[in-house]
């Protein structure tokens, strides 16, 4: 009898440990399915948080492109304004030297004298410098006036007594400037003088 009670309580410690290892299997199996779904909850968000991005980037992209393409259009339009306004003041300057011309062609054809033709060619330079004056172009003070080398180009020096030591002496070419910005320099000789470099 007491070998029976000993297998009796063997199987039932048994089924007791099967039991329980159901039991548990069947909490794993229950533990399992959420987990997976958890799992599969978090790739979900993933892949809506990807794809929202990829939305942002694609937006960003478009909208990097067409700001682009209006840089660059704003840029062709610029370049396009520039040159057609200086052509428009190329224009305007030189639809005002074309009597000029007109008055040197009339000049060549003239058959008169010599004095007639010199009043003549004076009279189409006061034209175009009155032209000049118009657009604002002003010779370049200089016969008496102390050398400046900002507006004046020494070719040379002049002994002369009668002017002050380092004073335009003689213009060689006339120098222009457009308001205060200097065209050209006047093309000069310098007063050397020899009384007030040796007192």
């Amino acid at each position: 009898m007491p070998e029976q009670d000993t297998e009796v309580t063997a199987l039932e410690a048994a089924e007791a440990a099967s039991q329980g290892n159901a039991s548990e299997s069947a909490g794993m199996a229950i533990a399992e399915p959420d987990a997976a779904s958890g799992a599969r909850a978090e790739f979900d968000q993933l892949k809506t948080d990807y794809e929202q991005l990829k939305g942002e980037r694609d937006q960003l992209l478009d909208r990097l492109a067409r700001l682009q393409a209006e840089f660059e259009n704003a840029r062709k339009r610029t370049e396009r304004e520039r040159i057609e306004f200086r052509d428009y003041a190329v224009g305007n300057v030189v639809e005002q030297f074309l009597p000029v011309l007109d008055n040197f062609e009339l000049a060549l054809k003239s058959t008169g004298s010599a004095e007639q033709l010199r009043s003549g060619v004076e009279l189409i330079v006061k034209q175009m410098e009155e032209i000049l004056r118009q657009l604002q172009v002003l010779p370049v003070a200089a016969v008496g006036e102390p050398f400046d080398p900002r507006h004046h180009e020494a070719l040379g020096s002049v002994e002369r007594d009668d002017l002050p030591d380092q004073h335009v002496a003689e213009e060689i070419r006339r120098g222009y400037k457009l308001r205060e910005r200097l065209l050209r320099p006047a093309l000069v000789r310098v007063v050397s003088n020899p009384k007030q470099t040796n007192e």
